[in-house]
């Protein structure tokens, strides 16, 4: 397995950077959950303003905890509610400048003040979300979303696009 480096330089240059990389790693393995994991573990030592990185996945009509990097989180959101759930049912990228000022965000760690949720879409539905939180205000713009949207199109490339599951581990 390669060593990763964290890259240095612009926010953009450290996107390019990191799909790099994570095209490298990802073509490793094509077990979905373990390359979720690596994707959020890159993206955390990448960025060292997320404080959280992971993914939720919809199970029973619910986002439920899937990989992730930072503190515990929340284990089951509600389609509609919260940033993530808010963006299912939406089928969009959300960014939140001040997670205190989002009607019904869900305070899963008091120390989070911005975030972004991109979903992840298989055959027109969201399977999941890419969520990334971050301690400090405004923390994510245009530049996140383009860049997070091609890592979240990448995951979506894992699921089995003839039937719109996940591809479980054998």
């Amino acid at each position: 397995m390669e060593t990763f480096l964290r890259p240095t330089g612009s926010k953009e240059e450290i996107y390019k950077e990191t799909l790099k990389q994570l095209h490298s790693l990802l073509a490793e393995e094509s077990d979905v959950v373990a390359n979720m994991a690596n994707t959020t573990s890159l993206l955390k030592l990448n960025f060292g303003s997320y404080s959280w990185v992971g993914f939720y996945l919809m199970k029973n009509g619910r986002l439920v905890l899937g990989p992730f990097q930072g503190k515990p989180a929340c284990v089951s959101i509600e389609v509609g509610k919260g940033v993530c759930g808010t963006a299912v049912s939406l089928k969009k990228t959300l960014i939140v400048e001040d997670v205190t000022r989002f009607p019904g965000h869900i305070v899963c760690d008091p120390s989070s003040r911005s975030e972004i949720v991109v979903p992840i879409f298989v055959q027109g539905e969201v399977v999941g979300v890419l969520d990334v939180d971050s301690e400090e205000r405004a923390n994510f713009d245009e530049i996140d979303e383009h860049y997070l949207g091609q890592v979240a199109g990448m995951i979506a490339d894992m699921f089995d696009s003839a039937s719109g599951s996940r591809k479980e581990p054998e």
